[in-house]
């Protein structure tokens, strides 16, 4: 089977550099569930003309936070160091399923965002770590930014088919209006 391209596949992390002196790549994951990374199999990275280039895994292991790669033909320093800065991709139906209730983050991008009255707040942007107890939603519109926490309290309803989110106005907003 012909796997999607590059630029449809869902990014696990990029590649910091080179690791070792048998080709091995250190990554930095972007997942909140780096534990999956030692079941990889392969990974992909961007191939010509914006195709996906698969990558077999050998062997994956956890270091200082981050993970060392072990990919087949990848055999020296200079080998692994053409991969430096590259993101590290799989297809979206290799990602485990999720529990009801629970969202990838590129699941939310670009979800059009509406308060509980159902007015437009203008379209999820990013997913911003913040170190918080949520990660905080940037919702852009007409050149301004809202800040909504990602949490249950704050969210009402996620509608992936119909491409939108309902979540509270911020307090602070409705002072404004």
């Amino acid at each position: 089977m012909t796997p999607p391209p590059f630029s449809e596949m869902v990014a696990i992390g990029r590649v910091v550099k080179p690791q070792g002196r048998k080709g091995e790549v250190l990554v930095q994951p972007f997942s909140d569930r780096p534990e999956r990374f030692p079941s990889l199999r392969a990974v992909y990275v961007p191939g010509e003309g914006g195709a996906a280039r698969a990558l077999e895994v050998a062997h994956c292991w956890p270091h200082k936070g981050r993970f060392v790669l072990k990919l087949l033909g990848v055999e020296s320093i200079d080998d692994a160091e053409k991969f430096r800065g590259m993101d590290v991709r799989i297809p979206e139906a290799d990602l485990p399923a999720l529990p009801p209730g629970s969202y990838y983050h590129h699941q939310l991008k670009g979800l059009a965002a509406f308060d509980e009255s159902g007015s437009p707040m203008g379209t999820v942007q990013e997913i911003l770590e913040t170190g918080g107890e949520a990660p905080v939603l940037s919702v852009q519109s007409a050149g301004a930014e809202t800040l909504t926490p990602a949490a249950h309290a704050f969210v009402r309803e996620v509608d992936l088919e119909r491409g939108r989110i309902v979540v509270i106005r911020p307090q602070y907003l409705e002072a404004a209006r």
